[in-house]
């Protein structure tokens, strides 16, 4: 049965207003797991459809979809020591299965790019076989117990791209054009107005932590960070979109 009460207004409230948005619009509820959500048909509606808009943009470009695995060696981060660290507050380690325990812990994906790139080196043998241009639509987990639907879960559908190249100058061009594509879907698809740049903070220490409002992307690894983000309830800002060398 509909609410007939009035929304609380966006300029008293704003976490109550884009809460109470949320539910009588049926886009999403809470879960019975904590830090998670389940996303309702109206909801998962709106997202097949900016997915479909989105992988159309990513084809358009010479990128193809493939699928990685969902679990992780716990070796193929701790040999990438700075990478890790960015993730190894959030991750969660699987260390039974079958009823045994494992030889080795497996992490359940909080990115793809350890495993990805495993996989790289194993396909490319030489400049004939770049560039690769790979996508991944998938769900991703990073350990958060305070849900806010649609912007922090501990469970989220989201893509991540990976590509390599045969010189910086190649891998450069792709990730501004790959910004690019991302501000078009967010300005004409979406509606979104947004601010792109280069992040002024490219190491994970230096970066905001979990429940400091604004959320620059999780890339240790990476060197060179441009960020679209989106104005939220202000001051703050949402980071939506990265693309990093």
């Amino acid at each position: 049965m509909a609410d007939a009460k009035a929304l609380t207004p966006r300029a008293t409230d704003f976490s109550a207003w884009y809460n109470e948005l949320i539910a009588r619009a049926e886009l999403a509820d809470y879960s019975p797991v904590r830090g998670c959500m389940v996303i309702r048909p109206n909801g998962y509606a709106i997202w097949e459809q900016m997915q479909r808009a989105l992988d159309q943009m990513f084809k358009d470009t010479g990128h193809q979809n493939a699928y990685f695995p969902l679990f992780i060696p716990q070796s193929f981060l701790s040999r990438e020591a700075e990478h890790v660290q960015g993730f190894a507050p959030e991750t969660a380690v699987v260390t039974h299965g079958g009823g045994k325990e494992l030889e080795e812990p497996l992490v359940v994906r909080p990115t793809s790019e350890t495993i990805i790139y495993s996989m790289y080196a194993k396909w490319i043998q030489s400049y004939r076989d770049l560039p690769v241009l790979i996508n991944q639509w998938c769900n991703v987990v990073r350990w958060e117990m305070r849900t806010r639907l649609f912007l922090r879960t501990t469970e989220f559908l989201w893509q991540e791209g990976h590509t390599a190249h045969a010189t910086e100058e190649e891998a450069e061009a792709e990730t501004r054009q790959m910004l690019g594509v991302y501000r078009r879907f967010m300005e004409e698809w979406m509606a979104m107005p947004v601010v792109t740049g280069r992040s002024s903070s490219v190491s994970g220490h230096n970066r905001p932590q979990s429940g400091q409002g604004c959320c620059w992307p999780r890339c240790s690894a990476c060197w060179a960070v441009a960020a679209s983000k989106v104005p939220a309830s202000s001051p703050r800002t949402a980071a939506i979109a990265t693309a990093s060398i």
